[in-house]
């Protein structure tokens, strides 16, 4: 049984620095099993409907601007395993899941994947965050996924659980009050296991509203969550704030 993971994967930057963030990512791959291959839900795949990468070979994404020469050099070549998409397609029952050939591998995966497998040896898929679902439909769709744990892929979901760059403060060590009881909040519904208040954020409060202010980096965290069995705890890792983004990470059902 793979565990599953949802890294704050913060700044691209991550990649290529020698920093805590990206030694943890190194760490984390050399703690886990292998797996068969990884499916990625990253903050940076948003589409109408569902869709799921098809490419064999998919290209590296550099969907960012203004950072240096280098972070755009980087090639991340894992291949693709339209296998999996398929078998993707056939288990999520309440939609029909384009296979996108074209797609390739965005930051999101990526910039954590160079650093858990800088071989590119694993395959990699990547399954969208279609913007017409409420938390709760992502939940159930992710849920749909469960049985790929058993078949040796990792379920690596990529975004921030607080992620406000229009309130970041850069160059600030300062941490933002409202971001700090966000941060709270949710780990504590974490550790209780109330799934149902995570996915229903929108009840969350002021402090929600402020940290999720655009839902696509808080969504990932949910088809983690959905993936953990009643059995398994989580482990939080990278539980750190820069002003308005947090790093915070889970590990569930791991060793």
């Amino acid at each position: 049984m793979m565990p599953v993971v949802f890294v704050g994967h913060g700044s691209p930057m991550n990649a290529i620095e020698d920093n805590a963030w990206h030694r943890s990512w190194v760490a984390l791959g050399a703690r886990l099993s292998r797996p068969r291959a990884v499916l990625c839900v990253s903050a940076h795949w948003e589409t109408r409907g569902v869709c799921v990468t098809g490419a064999p070979a998919p290209e590296t994404i550099h969907d960012f601007y203004g950072f240096p020469a280098a972070l755009f050099a980087v090639r991340y070549p894992a291949a693709g395993e339209p296998a999996l998409a398929q078998r993707i397609v056939r288990l999520i029952p309440d939609a029909a899941v384009h296979v996108d050939e074209s797609r390739g591998l965005d930051h999101g995966a990526w910039s954590v994947l160079c650093a858990m497998y800088p071989q590119a040896d694993v395959p990699v898929v990547q399954l969208s965050l279609d913007v017409r679902r409420s938390g709760e439909q992502h939940y159930q769709l992710a849920a749909a996924l469960a049985p790929l744990r058993q078949e040796g892929i990792l379920v690596l979901a990529s975004g921030n659980i607080v992620h406000n760059l229009r309130l970041y403060r850069f160059g600030s060590p300062e941490q933002l009050p409202w971001a700090v009881r966000f941060r709270d909040q949710v780990n504590d519904l974490i550790a209780r296991r109330d799934h149902p208040a995570l996915y229903r954020f929108g009840t969350l409060g002021a402090d929600a509203a402020l940290a999720i202010n655009s839902a696509e980096h808080y969504l990932p965290l949910l088809y983690a969550l959905a993936l953990q069995r009643p059995e398994e705890s989580v482990e939080l890792f990278n539980d750190e704030l820069a002003s308005a983004l947090s790093m915070t990470s889970l590990l569930i059902g791991a060793a």
